[in-house]
């Protein structure tokens, strides 16, 4: 009788991938099997989309209040700037209405003192003359201005303090004195065509070419000891020093 040695260690093979369910063995071989029995997952079911369907994203809700806000903000900017436009435009005509003409300062351009916009305002026949009295005013502008430069040197050169004071008086008054006087109403009369300016030109004219008259010769009893370059002054002060009455000479 033949007999066969088995091995009591050895394993049971069994392959896990061949069948999802794995019978198990016996003894240690079937605790074993058990190890690779393994099972499937069921899949998810799919979920359900629709096509062209809309997707609602939540927004910030603080940034959409802050938007609103800014929004609101500058509509009430709008309405304010269109309010004052009107205000603005209602003053405009009403000042047209009663005849009021603003005068906005732009001469010179640098420093703006006085109002002067001969070729937008003056009739074109009117203008050659008004150019010619705002030369004019320049000239006693740069005249008053020499005079003091002129009674400087010869305050230095040992005249009188009071020769200087005055020379400064003569300016501080003479220029707008000028404008006030006589190129303003000029100026206006001819924009206006006012018969009443024409007439306060002529008046204030006057007195200009008294005053020139008057500076041209520099008598003492008028003005005193040379405060002004005129011919009597330029005399006198060239018995004393050359060079002080050739200057009040130019002039």
């Amino acid at each position: 009788m033949s007999h066969v040695d088995t091995n009591p260690f050895a394993e049971e093979e069994v392959n896990p991938f061949a069948d999802p369910s794995v019978k198990k063995g016996s003894g240690s071989g079937g605790s074993r099997g058990s190890l690779f029995s393994t099972s499937r997952p069921s899949p998810l079911p799919p979920e359900s989309y629709e096509s062209g369907a809309t997707i609602d994203i939540p927004l910030d809700t603080h940034s959409t209040k802050d938007v609103k806000a800014k929004e609101k903000e500058l509509k009430e900017k709008e309405a304010e700037l269109k309010r004052r436009e009107q205000e603005l435009k209602r003053r405009e005509e009403a000042i047209e209405r009663a005849g009021i003409v603003i005068e906005v300062k732009n001469w010179p351009a640098f420093c703006p003192i006085i109002h002067n916009d001969i070729a937008n305002e003056i009739p074109t026949h009117l203008q050659p003359t008004i150019y010619v009295a705002f030369a004019t005013l320049i000239g006693l502008v740069i005249c008053l201005l020499y005079n003091i430069a002129a009674a400087t040197v010869a305050w230095i050169k040992g005249y009188g303090l009071i020769i200087w004071l005055l020379s400064v008086i003569y300016t501080l008054t003479g220029i707008p004195g000028g404008f006030y006087l006589w190129y303003s109403p000029l100026y206006k009369a001819a924009r206006t065509d006012s018969a009443l300016w024409f007439g306060s030109f002529f008046l204030g004219y006057s007195l200009h070419m008294l005053f020139c008259v008057l500076a041209a010769i520099a008598p003492e009893f008028f003005f005193r000891e040379g405060s002004i370059t005129g011919i009597l002054a330029a005399l006198d002060l060239f018995t004393h020093n050359h060079a002080l009455g050739v200057s009040s000479w130019v002039l």
